[in-house]
């Protein structure tokens, strides 16, 4: 018998029910129809809901309809203060014990260890459900609910993760007590350094936090410091292996405790070959991550080994690391201590994903993975230990910041998703959809979308695990920092589904539950005290700027996007007050790439852009650009007229392209945004991009550039400090 794809109500019932949307609003405000049915099927089996056919979609509606009228509590519910202050009804799904008389106990456990307890009889409603008041009004925080219910039937019992949150995040006024300030943005692994190991690590996080308090900026922005492979080219800081843990190749060697005393390293960085290779690393103007992890990895095993011979149950620094990691840490840990021992495709052959393992390694819960534990302790033991030692150089880092005065200090960034490769798609395969890939739906940048090759969280699961995983993952962003970025804020509302084998044209967009997802985050930054940022740059839905307006997550403002007609940049006045201002991102042209036209140059050789003539009307375009910006800067009164006619002349000299970039950096400090960010490439004069998207590693190297000039040289450089201009709060321009 042939079975015919779903095409009816039942169908687009059980759609809407699992949050696929079938339509949005692109660019140009025009509503686009997005959900075709045989996108709702693929993107419903993705799931695990088969809707295959009419009736089969109709059977899978029933249940969900049945499961969520027989629930007793709901897995999780986040309420927000005030309203969580005053009377607090909780819903028993008492319907499965029939319209009698119901007898009621409900415990609320708070944080804090307090147990309320209150009993009643009632009557079921309507709906069938029960209404009762939680015996006491819990503070903000992660509490526990448990409701018993008797019936004719028996007994029954369900607990609920009660999650207690504030209305907003912390305002800038609350944390920067009525400042603007500027910081400096950095891609940590570009930085060059006389004393690194071929990429920037945490001593040179360090160094840039006391560089940056000695201009005066009140925080340094990084990277995702997410775990990657650093293998081939899977070494994009927005496709981690793992975005609850940490990549060790920045961890700073050197400055790991018992480096100086132990004879073993001595032996491996005094040998011929190594300080040929170090010298090697250092000189490239390539990050080589294999070779850069070749030669941190024996040093590093050999200080866990020193640290395993000492006291470490006597460190308690250590021992409470062990603890607040869990069992996320221990997952972890395993994970790639099993992807080493069973190569990255299964067979040792090379990279690949935990999918290629034998069977029994695929589930992190298996006989067979905890076999392994069991036969593999220091080897797992010395990746947690890579994390712990990490953590280590973060806290320090952070703490420099804060003694040099820093209101911020260390800006943090948290990537859109995961690797469907990976460690946390390994830990959580409850989780994360195989079917489907995150990405964007088509726009004049790309008529047939964008795939970014991430596996989705199905946002029913993401409940059903009572937000476990996104609680760890803020909460880890958060560690050590005073701000986190949000990459592609968006998805916190609704996230692009594309089916597998299946182009962006048919995708879907799919719902998330953003009202719980930020008022967890609003939770946890409240506790860091920390400013969020939202990337909210793209196709944006109109409930999303009142929402982070609501929640007071920043907006970010990009000079390159904000233009008025006929290509003019706007006023520096014009830009908004909750918001981070920046010249650029990272998968854009970097100023000295933009005006010497650096960007047009790449596309047009990796085939972005098809033609020599369309290269030549890009150029042009971006002559016109240049003209605009030259007025708008010369017009607010940031850039000399001189200066201004010997850039449009086209032959400017390297001090006035840096005068440039410092009429840019002081046009945006002139604005009210609360937050501006100085991009280190565009400090230190960098026209190569770090990333061009759409295109391979075959085509370019992204993730790999290193700053041209040292950091030591960023002090004395005329041309940083040409570059390096930004007043606000009625400080005094940087130092000279």
């Amino acid at each position: 018998m042939t079975t015919t794809a779903a095409a009816g109500p039942a169908l687009r019932a059980l759609a809407d029910r699992a949050g696929i949307i079938p339509e949005y609003r692109d660019q140009t405000g025009r509503e686009v129809r997005t959900a075709s049915d045989e996108t709702r099927v693929a993107l419903l089996a993705a799931m695990g809901i088969d809707a295959s056919t009419e009736e089969r979609a109709q059977r899978a509606l029933d249940r969900m309809i049945e499961e969520e009228r027989a629930e007793l509590l709901e897995p999780v519910r986040v309420l927000a203060l005030p309203d969580a202050a005053e009377r607090i009804d909780v819903a028993i799904g008492a319907g499965a014990g029939g319209n009698g008389a119901v007898e009621w106990t409900l415990e609320l456990g708070e944080e804090g260890g307090r147990v309320h307890r209150a009993e009643g009889r009632g009557t079921p409603g309507d709906d069938g459900r029960l209404h009762v008041v939680l015996p006491a009004r819990p503070t903000m925080g992660y509490h526990q609910l448990r409701a018993t219910i008797r019936t004719s039937d028996g007994e029954r019992a369900a607990g609920q993760s009660l999650i207690v949150v504030p209305p907003a995040c912390p305002s800038p006024e609350e944390v920067l007590k009525g400042q603007r300030v500027f910081g400096i943005t950095a891609n940590l692994y570009t930085v060059r350094s006389a004393r690194n190991w071929g990429i920037g690590d945490f001593g040179d996080l360090t160094a840039l936090l006391r560089w940056g308090a000695s201009v005066g900026a009140a925080f340094v922005g990084v990277n995702p410091l997410h775990a990657l492979r650093n293998s081939g080219w899977d070494v994009s800081p927005y496709s981690p292996v793992s975005r609850l843990f940490r990549n060790p190749i920045y961890i700073d060697v050197e400055a790991v405790p018992g480096y100086a005393q132990s004879s073993a390293v001595r032996e491996i960085v005094g040998s011929a070959q190594f300080r040929a290779e170090l010298a090697r690393v250092r000189g490239s103007d390539r990050v080589d991550y294999e070779r850069v992890m070749a030669l941190k990895t024996p040093v590093l095993r050999a200080l866990h080994g020193a640290h395993l011979r000492g006291p470490r149950s006597r460190n308690p620094e250590w021992t409470q690391w062990l603890e607040s990691g869990g069992e996320a840490l221990e997952s972890f840990a395993t994970f790639v201590a099993l992807s080493e021992h069973l190569g990255r495709d299964g067979d040792g052959s090379g990279e690949g994903s935990w999918r290629d393992w034998p069977e029994e390694y695929r589930d992190p819960r298996s006989k067979a993975v905890r076999r392994f534990r069991e036969q593999h302790d220091e080897e797992i033991d010395f990746h947690r230990w890579l994390q712990f030692v990490i953590d280590q150089q973060l806290a320090a880092a952070a703490k420099s910041a804060r003694d040099a005065g820093m209101a911020i200090g260390l800006y943090q960034d948290l990537a859109i998703g995961t690797s469907p490769n990976g460690g946390d798609a390994w830990t959580y395969r409850e989780l994360f959809v195989d079917g489907a890939s995150i990405g964007a739906p088509p726009d004049p940048y790309s008529a047939t979308g964008q795939n970014w090759g991430l596996p989705p969280i199905d946002p029913r699961a993401l409940k059903r695990q009572r937000y476990r995983y996104w609680i760890e993952l803020i909460r880890s962003s958060l560690r050590h920092g005073g701000a986190l970025r949000i990459d592609h804020v968006m998805g916190l509302f609704r996230q692009f589904w594309i089916p597998a084998g299946k182009s962006g044209s048919e995708g879907a967009y799919v719902r998330f539950p953003s009202e719980e997802l930020l008022g967890i985050l609003a939770l946890e930054a409240t506790r860091a005290g920390a400013l969020v940022v939202g990337e909210d740059l793209g196709t944006v839905p109109d409930d999303v700027p009142p929402a982070m307006r609501r929640w007071r997550l920043l907006s970010s403002k990009v000079l390159y996007f904000e233009r008025g007609e006929h290509g003019s940049f706007r006023p520096s006045s014009s830009y908004d007050e909750n918001a981070l201002a920046t010249a650029n991102t990272h998968d854009m042209p970097t100023l000295e790439g933009f005006w010497r036209g650096r960007d047009i140059e790449l596309r047009r050789k990796v085939g972005l852009i098809e033609s020599d003539q369309d290269a030549d009307n890009a150029r042009a375009d971006r002559e016109g650009e240049k003209r605009a910006l030259l007025e708008t800067l010369t017009g607010e009164g940031v850039l000399p007229h001189d200066v201004a006619n010997e850039l449009a002349r086209g032959d400017a000299s390297s001090g006035a392209r840096a005068t440039l970039r410092g009429a840019v950096h002081e046009f945006l400090c002139r604005t009210p945004s609360v937050l501006v960010g100085l991009s280190l490439d565009d400090i230190a004069g960098e026209g190569e991009p770090v990333n061009v998207p759409g295109v391979g590693h075959d085509r370019f190297p992204s993730w790999t550039r290193r700053l041209s000039m040292p950091i030591e040289e960023l002090a004395t450089n005329p041309d940083v400090a040409a570059a390096l201009r930004c007043s606000r709060s009625g400080k005094a321009e940087p130092h000279r």
